[in-house]
């Protein structure tokens, strides 16, 4: 390799493909880049982006029939099915387009098609062209991403029967949306089809939404959705799906039946790791996902993965970290003292209203340890800012050592959220105590104000 350029090749065009061929390519590898549909990802830009989108259309919608409590007149406003179509289709396009213009500014060649494995050295690329070509690699890079699981006793139609990548949005607006999943993805869509207007059921197989979440933080929300007239069906699971008379109907385990004009299933994900050729390559993996280590190396160790395909925390955010991290392991980078991803420390997000948003270790995971640990609350109640938002549900959580004063974690539940929980998100990974949050000169009047009050 003396005086060679070293050679990547990465099959997959998400967020850990795409953010580890601009930095490696920044580092001075030769990279290559496969992808068969979006250049960014198909999870991000199918599912993630339009998500968004549709919630933050769902959002002004609420806030102007909030407009009386404003001091403002009633403003009738309506769904236009077609624009936000179009205003999603523009938002994907412009990523995309941005991102192919990045890459290819680094002088990442970009080929569209679908690459496999087919030794520990060369991948197999075939075209969207009819073309088929096989390439030498010093590092391949795997980040195939995830697709909607799909149980055996459900027929995806794309019509009434609907998975996530069909709703972004749907092809019509439904009148009665029956919701099987309570985890991130299914709740978000239960705040986004409710702020439309649509009916909307949730089917919750535990005792609440957000299984695994702080149960305090579940409550708020289920607490919203019944505001909004949502029904929550606890305790049950979806067995069996029918369609009759653009009518669907779902039964459960325990003899619930559900009726509506669509379902939407948001029960996981499954990794896209069939065809790859993880055998032939002699590539460790286990349901569908590749075994790595710290460093996200295979079993084979000039190959790596990253994103859903590694088995980690299934964020964008994480498979962008990931990506970095490979190429500068791949380079070199890695030879001296330096910071491994700690996916325990991981924020994340939940875009529905109010938003949730946590980091670090929990409240109920750390009394099912035996930890000590000191918990702090504060309602946005007590929040200028908030009741001038005339928004002041939920509150701020803070986790932290009560001997050291250290910011172990952190829940959120409340407007903006996913954007006030980077102060905590902070603090957990740099090690800070509470007392630094405490002191921090926070703008006033600002929600903010409430992370330095829980501090205290």
């Amino acid at each position: 390799m003396s005086g060679q350029r070293k050679r990547f090749v990465i099959i997959g065009g998400g967020p850990g493909g795409t953010t580890c061929a601009t930095y490696a390519a920044r580092l001075g590898a030769e990279v290559t880049l496969i992808e068969k549909d979006l250049v960014g990802g198909a999870a991000h830009l199918l599912d993630c982006i339009p998500s968004k989108a549709m919630i933050a259309t769902g959002g002004v919608m609420a806030t102007m029939k909030r407009a009386t409590e404003m001091g403002l007149t009633t403003v009738d406003v309506q769904l236009d099915f077609d624009a936000l179509r179009n205003r999603i289709n523009g938002i994907e396009e412009h990523l995309e387009h941005s991102l192919t213009g990045l890459l290819e500014s680094q002088g990442v060649r970009l080929i569209e098609g679908t690459g496999r494995l087919s030794g520990p050295n060369t991948v197999a690329v075939s075209g969207n062209d009819g073309t088929e070509t096989e390439l030498e690699a010093d590092i391949i890079v795997l980040s195939t991403g995830s697709r909607p699981r799909i149980p055996e006793w459900a027929e995806i139609d794309g019509v009434r029967v609907l998975t996530t990548r069909h709703a972004y949005p749907p092809p019509e607006l439904p009148t009665h949306l029956i919701v099987v999943g309570s985890g991130v993805t299914g709740v978000e869509f239960v705040h986004m089809f409710s702020s439309f207007g649509s009916q909307v059921s949730l089917v919750v197989s535990r005792n609440q939404v957000l299984p695994g979440k702080d149960p305090e933080v579940a409550k708020v929300l289920e607490q919203s959705f019944l505001d909004r007239g949502v029904k929550l069906v606890m305790g049950a699971r979806a067995q069996s799906i029918d369609v009759a008379n653009n009518t669907v109907t779902v039964y459960c385990d325990d003899g619930r039946v559900l009726t509506g004009s669509h379902v939407l299933l948001a029960i996981g994900s499954t990794p896209n790791s069939e065809n790859l050729g993880l055998d032939e390559a002699g590539v460790d993996h286990q349901r569908g996902y590749v075994q790595v280590d710290h460093n996200l190396k295979s079993s084979v160790p000039h190959i790596y993965a990253a994103g859903d395909l590694s088995g980690k925390l299934p964020l964008s955010s994480v498979a962008s970290s990931q990506g970095r991290k490979i190429a500068e392991h791949a380079m070199g980078l890695h030879s001296g003292p330096h910071r491994h991803l700690d996916y325990d420390k991981a924020a994340s997000a939940i875009f529905t209203d109010p938003e949730i948003a946590d980091v670090g270790l929990a409240e109920a995971d750390a009394f099912a340890e035996g930890r000590k640990i000191r918990v702090t609350k504060v309602p946005f109640s007590v929040s200028a800012k908030a009741l001038i938002n005339n928004d002041s549900r939920g509150f701020v959580k803070i986790v932290s050592d009560p001997a050291t004063g250290e910011v172990l974690g952190g829940s959120i539940v409340g407007r903006h959220a996913a954007e006030l929980i980077s102060v905590i998100s902070l603090a957990v990974t740099a090690g800070l105590t509470v007392t630094d949050l405490a002191e921090s000169l926070f703008v006033h009047p600002a929600l903010a104000g409430v992370l330095g009050e829980a501090a205290e």
